[in-house]
């Protein structure tokens, strides 16, 4: 009975909110708790008033320590909010798109940007830098420190094919709230939590990123299984 009126408390007192009307397209993933990093992840469209659900349920995985409250476009709540460093995932609302990987081309959307990285290629993840969360593309080969350790393509499978999230996004993110956070391949068949993101078997991934039609301004919402339940009616979620 505490739950049910402290979760009936929290829906009252939640900031008034509803997912965008253009938005048609849904990413949605969920976990069984705010300390879990095993994710189940569903895409859904829509259609007049009603959502559809397209492809999944997937199995995958996110932040080692669990989640966080993310910068998206979700209202402020109560609760741990994201940092730089902390090992979790964003959990709210965000739009996404932009695809990057080592592949000369991709099978995707025709509007979905896609930039295949080369060793020039960068992404900040240093809260001091003025270029903190932003994509860089140097005019010469990486030599300084900090240029090589935000070097997208280092050998590293499991980044050979992103999609990104835009939590604490551009063009102006707060510095330490969080950086770089995509959809990326998973680790040892699923067997490793991530510092943030949301990986996927590359058969799922792949084909996630071949379904984003930025026409339909698609978003990824991120939430454990009672707060989905929670705001599921008064957010409007799939």
């Amino acid at each position: 009975m505490r739950s049910i009126l402290l979760s009936l408390l929290l829906t009252l007192t939640a900031p008034a909110f509803e997912l965008p009307r253009g938005s048609t397209q849904a990413v949605v993933g969920i976990t069984e708790s705010w300390s879990s990093s095993h994710v189940t992840v569903y895409i859904y469209q829509k259609g007049g008033k009603t959502w559809k659900q397209v492809a999944g349920p997937w199995r995958g995985r996110c932040g080692k320590k669990g989640l966080a409250w993310g910068r998206g476009i979700h209202p402020t709540l109560k609760g741990a909010i994201k940092r730089e460093g902390d090992w979790r995932a964003p959990a709210g609302v965000f739009h996404i798109g932009g695809a990057w990987g080592y592949d000369a081309k991709i099978k995707k959307h025709p509007r979905l940007p896609y930039r295949k990285v080369t060793t020039r290629d960068l992404w900040v993840e240093d809260a001091s830098s003025k270029h903190y969360n932003h994509h860089l593309v140097l005019d010469h080969e990486p030599s300084a420190t900090w240029e090589k350790k935000a070097q997208m393509k280092q050998d590293d499978y499991p980044h050979s094919l992103k999609l990104f999230v835009a939590h604490n996004a551009p063009p102006k993110p707060t510095p330490g709230a969080g950086s770089a956070i995509f959809f990326h391949i998973w680790r040892g068949g699923g067997a490793k939590p991530t510092s943030g993101c949301t990986t996927l078997p590359e058969p799922q991934l792949r084909q996630l990123v071949s379904l984003i039609d930025p026409g339909k301004k698609p978003l990824y919402i991120l939430l454990p299984k009672t707060e989905y339940a929670q705001f599921r009616a008064s957010w409007k979620l799939p």
